[in-house]
Formats: structure tokens, C-alpha cells, sequence
């Protein structure tokens, strides 16, 4: 009875290892995957930070374009385009050159 006893112990043992060693490995390889999903978060908070830049930028850019487009269509542009590249003047201004 004794030995029955004991047989039953060790196998008790034995199992109780093996769950043991199972859960280990379980816990070891949870800790490994959620390891590479934080580091795999941060680098997509990081890509995302880098996009919001990115996409403030180019709204700026798009905002200085739009101000430029609706400069382009005032009498100012024209004035300042007509005397600088073609040179024409108003009728009432003097134009004095060095010799």
C-alpha cells in the first residue's frame, strides 16, 4: 500500500512539473509576444506622430497657396507684376533713371 502511495506521489510530482514547466514556457512566450507589441505600438505612435507633422505641414502649405491663388487675382498682383516685368507705369507717375 505503501508503495501505491508512493507511485501515486511521484506521479503526482511528475505532473505537477510538467504543468509546471508548461506554464513557464506559456508565460515566457505571453512575455516575449507582448514585448514585440509594445515595441511594435510605440513605432506606430511614432509613425503617427511623425504623419500629424507631416499632415500639419502640408495644411499650412495648402493655406499659403490658397493665399497666394487669391492674391494672384487682385488688381495688386497686376499692378506689382506690370511694373516689375513689363515695366509700365500710371499715367500720373514720374520715373526718375540714373544716368
Amino acid at each position: 500500500m505503501k508503495k501505491l502511495q508512493s507511485r501515486t506521489r511521484a506521479k503526482e510530482r511528475t505532473g505537477r512539473f510538467h504543468i509546471g514547466i508548461i506554464v513557464f514556457f506559456l508565460a515566457l512566450v505571453m512575455t516575449v509576444q507582448l514585448a514585440n507589441l509594445y515595441q511594435r505600438n510605440r513605432r506606430y505612435q511614432e509613425q503617427e506622430a511623425a504623419l500629424s507633422a507631416e499632415l500639419e505641414k502640408q495644411l499650412d502649405r495648402q493655406q499659403e497657396l490658397y493665399d497666394y491663388e487669391i492674391y494672384t487675382q487682385s488688381d495688386e498682383f497686376i499692378e506689382n507684376t506690370a511694373k516689375s516685368k513689363l515695366g509700365l507705369i500710371h499715367s500720373n507717375e514720374i520715373v526718375f533713371r540714373e544716368q
